[in-house]
């Protein structure tokens, strides 16, 4: 028996002491580690920042992103933007206890902001701007009670404006601006020393913040708030969640409603009034400005063409001016687009630009051909393309788009704002692509419109901008949070005119904001799926699923949230034209 209990001992010992050391090492990771280690598992893809986050060392002190206190080694600081971070944002991260710092801005998430956050009693800067977001904002934000910075803007956020963030008494930076978010905007306690800046990009929002009156004459939330309390009975808050619920996605859909009807307003209401400005325009002697010989008929002929316009001669209105079809006796047809002149130095200045764009002449650019000078408008005369726009072909048409000529689409703006961009002197940054400057000919070939338009209208006395309604969609997140247009702004908003000739779908169709996505957000959480391809029109016919893989691949980098992580328009150019070769397989889809 003892012989038995002294064989039996050592193989006992041995294994004990394994398991000792197998549970040491499943417990090496600290509490703060583990927290990150839990949010890296919410991460599907970024650009490799993560790899190096190892579940076996002691703690994530020497982590990429990561600060510790030297002392404690608690983690206060968790710094990734830029990374291409996809994913929906751990609750977890709300037991980082010690938290000091958080900037995962200009990444992919989406998701809610987790209401968790508000137990980071100690976070002192809050930044998830450029993001995906969507959801109210968490009241619980208002628990962080020395939290000095809060920047949520860019996201997809809807409801309202929580009271309680009125709670940060040492909030000295706010930023919430373009998101859905509409209501009051709470008066009392701390949100009162914040202006308009704060708020921009939110159409809803009302209260002294933003010089806009509420509905009941006042500037508190007190009757608009989100979330139920948790102290109230579970009927209730069940019933509330579903009315934020229905709210957001109602206010959404209410958004985009409002941007329709305001465009329907402008072409209707406007538009009717232009006309008879127009013939007053033209008969106090009105002169014609011609470009390089590209108008064949005299100033009397044009002017006496003019003042017949009538308001069924109207085919569009939008953020630049109404827009009439000229036909002329010898059967040409033009399009003459009326803009206001806004200030006493509007005319020489908007002279100067104009001569520059008349130079410009490319196939895939609208041509300008003259304009006639009034004392009250100017109005451009550009070529007549009677494919009507991109935004019509897709969107108002019963007759689908086939795939080769959705390629042949592409292809064209993008060799037209390569252009611009590359070759063009001055070199031109569009501003504002979308689908409705985007025209077509007879063979539905395409041609971009309204280039430099954004900039002559920017002037900082007209008065005028080129965010307008209906451009949201296509705007980068860069360009909502400064105001500032770059080349790669411009390529951006080719990206997401990428995707909606792919899907059909508008960049804010309301099955994407019923999601709480916009396009880029659903090709974003379709890419994590593995499921991208399901982004094409159902109804096209003749899809190539190897041109489509190198299209998602353009389109994914177009719309990266980093500027400097696009491609230019030349490279995009190279890409599509071997898309349109006997040998695009070398551009499949990579989703690294």
């Amino acid at each position: 028996m003892g012989i038995f209990s002294m064989n039996c001992r050592g193989p006992l010992l041995l294994y004990i002491l394994l398991v000792s050391i197998v549970m040491s090492n499943t417990r090496a990771l600290s509490p703060d580690g583990e927290v990150l280690i839990s949010f890296r598992t919410t991460i599907l893809s970024s650009d490799g920042v993560l790899l190096q986050w190892r579940p076996e060392d002691p703690d994530p002190c020497a982590w990429k992103g990561v600060k510790c206190d030297p002392k404690t080694k608690r983690v206060i600081s968790l710094s990734l933007p830029y990374h291409k971070l996809i994913g929906p944002l751990s609750p977890d991260i709300g037991k980082l206890e010690h938290l000091q710092f958080l900037a995962l801005h200009n990444n992919n998430f989406y998701g809610t902001i987790p209401p968790e956050l508000g137990n980071c009693s100690e976070l002192r800067a809050l930044h998830l701007q450029a993001n995906y977001f969507s959801g109210f904002i968490p009241s619980e934000l208002g628990n962080l009670s020395v939290l000095e910075t809060l920047d949520i803007s860019g996201n997809t956020l809807s409801g309202s404006i929580p009271l309680s963030l009125g709670k940060l008494y040492k909030l000295s930076t706010l930023n919430v601006s373009t998101n859905f978010l509409h209501g009051p905007i709470p008066y009392d306690g701390v949100l009162v020393n914040f202006n308009e800046t704060s708020f921009v990009g939110n159409s809803d929002l009302c209260g002294k913040q933003v010089n806009k009156r509420c509905n009941d004459g006042g500037g508190s939330a007190s009757d608009s708030q989100g979330p139920i309390s948790e102290n109230q009975g579970g009927n209730k808050k069940n019933s509330g969640r579903l009315l934020i619920s229905t709210s957001a996605t109602v206010g959404a859909l209410l958004l985009v409603a409002l941007m329709c009807f305001w465009g329907c307003f402008l072409y209707k209401k406007l538009g009717k009034n232009d006309v008879k400005s127009l013939a007053m325009d033209v008969s106090g002697g009105a002169s014609i400005v011609m470009f390089h010989g590209d108008l064949p008929y005299s100033s009397k002929d044009i002017i006496k063409k003019l003042e017949a316009l009538n308001e069924e001669h109207i085919i569009g209105s939008g953020g630049f001016g109404t827009v009439y079809r000229l036909a002329m006796d010898d059967g040409c047809v033009f399009a003459l687009k009326r803009i206001l002149k806004m200030n006493d130095g509007f005319d020489r200045f908007f002279e100067r630009e104009l001569e520059i764009l008349g130079s410009i002449k490319h196939r895939y650019l609208v041509n300008l051909r003259g304009y006639c000078n009034s004392s009250t408008s100017k109005l451009l005369i550009y070529d007549f393309l009677p494919g009507g726009s991109l935004d019509e072909a897709l969107h108002e048409r019963s007759e689908q788009l086939h795939w080769d000529k959705r390629l042949n689409i592409i292809m064209g703006a993008a060799k037209g704002l390569a252009y611009l961009h590359h070759d063009c002197s001055p070199r031109i940054v569009h501003r504002d692509i979308k689908s409705s400057n985007i025209l077509l000919d007879g063979n539905l070939e395409a041609r971009v419109s309204d280039f430099g338009l954004a900039k002559l209208l920017e002037d900082e006395k007209s008065h005028i901008t080129t965010i307008v309604a209906g451009t949201f969609g296509y705007l980068a997140p860069e360009y909502m949070q400064s105001g500032r247009a770059t080349e790669k702004t411009d390529v951006y908003s080719f990206g997401v005119l990428v995707l909606e000739i792919l899907s059909g779908k508008r960049p804010t169709d309301a099955s994407f904001i019923e999601k709480g996505f916009n396009i880029v957000g659903w090709l974003n959480y379709l890419v994590t799926e593995n499921r991208q391809r399901e982004i094409v029109d159902p109804h096209c016919e003749g899809v190539q699923p190897e041109s489509l893989d190198a299209l998602l691949s353009v389109a994914i980098q177009c719309v990266l949230s980093g500027p400097e992580d696009r491609p230019t328009m030349h490279r995009v150019v190279q890409i599509l034209e071997s898309v349109m070769t006997p040998c695009p397989s070398d551009f499949s889809y990579d989703s690294s």
